[in-house]
């Protein structure tokens, strides 16, 4: 199996987490929702996998392409 890092697109903060490790997620799936200058911002699964490791927890600050969560693939 090959694992997938999926970094934050932008800084901010962590809304919500929407899946946990060992769940399955299909590609496009919101996974994670962010807040940055009072905007949500939705961060999908860039594939169809399971969830490995969540790296983030809600309310915690993040930088541009910090790395949030792993998905394992194939």
């Amino acid at each position: 199996m090959a694992s997938l890092d999926v970094p934050a697109p932008m800084a901010g903060s962590i809304k919500e987490v929407l899946v946990a490790a060992g769940d399955r997620v299909a590609e496009g799936q919101e996974i994670i929702v962010l807040e940055s200058m009072k905007m949500e911002i939705p961060v999908e699964s860039p594939a169809t996998g399971t969830v490995s490791e969540v790296l983030i927890a809600p309310s915690a600050r993040i930088d541009e392409g910090q790395l949030l969560l792993r998905i394992e693939v194939g």
